[in-house]
């Protein structure tokens, strides 16, 4: 995956923030929580609820996000 930075800098010329288009944003926002799911379903235990694919994401959704 390609992605387009743009640097915000300082009176310094010191980088202090990237700036990504929203398309690129989604991506790897996805990505991560792609892999924190599948993390979760590795760590599950023998007489844990075992979920498809589907369902886990279905759970994830209803999850609370941190800001």
């Amino acid at each position: 995956m390609e992605i387009e930075r743009k640097y915000i800098v300082d009176e310094s010329n010191h980088k202090v923030a990237v700036q990504l288009d929203i398309e690129t944003f989604k991506k790897i926002e996805e990505t991560l929580e792609n892999y924190g799911l599948i993390r979760l379903m590795q760590a599950e235990k023998p007489d844990d609820e075992v979920f498809d694919l589907e369902q886990a994401q279905s759970y994830y959704r209803t999850l609370k996000k941190t800001q």
